[in-house]
């Protein structure tokens, strides 16, 4: 196949914290090929435009995660993803930014601090009382091993935890990382800290309660683990451990599961004063005026059933194992 070439303009986001008060944006207009992905073009704007030019890179295989960056918004892995998949979805206009504008320290360069303190706040090790010269090794089987469900595949490029909305608006939220090492390791059958680890997720405001399973996680893991998995994962784990304590969070989650028994449909004003109460519903009222009259609601003596509510029932009570 033949290579083809196109001009690209490039926004590339420029910035010192050591000299700068507040970022720029730099333009260079180059002709990309067919054959280059982004680190490809990092490597040029520095090696052709400007030698002050910044960033991270290491391995160019996809597995180190140093030259994680943002493309038009979307995170990506620089050595991984190819200029002519990002030409398709976003034209001949795209703009290079790091991970997070608010921690940038040069061009493409962040200050990753707070994620690795998140990341470590889980504990992600193994915590086990084990014989300092043991007789025998502790065997992990191939179906044990499965259920890490690709968890240790995780480079810590940091797409998913910058890519966050909660994170960018909660300074206390774990992020989905740390959460894919701490499902990690709670699956891990050699494990022996699933009560401690678990209560770290579940702390309010910081905790898997707090995701709002926008999917964007998964949506740039360039290793396709799929943390929102994990996640989910982990809600299930706080139940079935009995971890889980009486939040507005953990009884929205069990909200849906009696709304789908009884209606097999979602109630929606029933999940609002099953997890706030009938005070918390007055607050809403506005809300559900609104939503009443576009047809999004219905009063409660008019929520409708589903036709195959009994199969729906029988289906809620053999898959739930956890208790609630």
């Amino acid at each position: 196949m033949s290579i083809t070439t196109q001009k690209i303009n490039f926004k590339v986001f420029r910035f010192n914290a050591d000299t700068d008060y507040l970022p720029h944006y730099k333009n260079y207009e180059i002709e990309v090929t067919s054959e280059e992905v982004v680190l490809d073009i990092l490597n040029r704007i520095k090696w052709e435009f400007d030698g002050s030019f910044s960033y991270r890179r290491s391995c160019r295989h996809g597995i180190c995660g140093a030259c994680a960056i943002k493309v038009n918004g979307k995170g990506v892995l620089a050595c991984k993803e190819r200029m002519n998949s990002l030409i398709d979805l976003f034209g001949t206009e795209l703009t290079l930014e790091p991970l997070t504008i608010k921690r940038a320290i040069k061009d493409m360069i962040v200050d990753k601090t707070d994620f690795w303190e998140k990341h470590e706040a889980v504990k992600p090790y193994l915590l086990n009382h084990i014989e300092a010269f043991p007789d025998e090794e502790h065997i992990v089987t191939n179906d044990e091993a499965e259920e890490l469900l690709e968890a240790d595949y995780c480079i810590q490029c940091g797409l998913c935890h910058y890519s966050c909305p909660v994170v960018d608006v909660n300074e206390h939220f774990i992020g989905p990382a740390a959460f894919v090492k701490a499902y990690r390791f709670e699956a891990d059958v050699r494990d022996d800290a699933h009560i401690e680890r678990l209560e770290i997720v579940n702390e309010r405001d910081s905790g898997v309660w707090d995701c709002v399973k926008c999917m964007e996680c998964a949506e740039v893991c360039p290793k396709e683990i799929n943390p929102i998995e994990k996640i989910t994962k982990l809600h299930n784990m706080l139940f079935t451990e009995g971890v889980a304590k009486s939040t507005v969070a953990v009884r929205h989650a069990v909200g849906f599961k009696h709304s789908i028994a009884k209606h097999g449909l979602l109630d929606e004003g029933e999940l609002v004063r099953y997890s706030e109460g009938n005070i918390g519903v007055i607050k809403h009222v506005p809300v559900a005026i609104k939503m009443f009259v576009k047809g999004k609601i219905v009063l409660p003596w008019n929520m409708p059933k589903s036709e195959k509510l009994d199969e729906i029932k029988t289906l809620v009570k053999s898959s739930s194992t956890a208790k609630f």
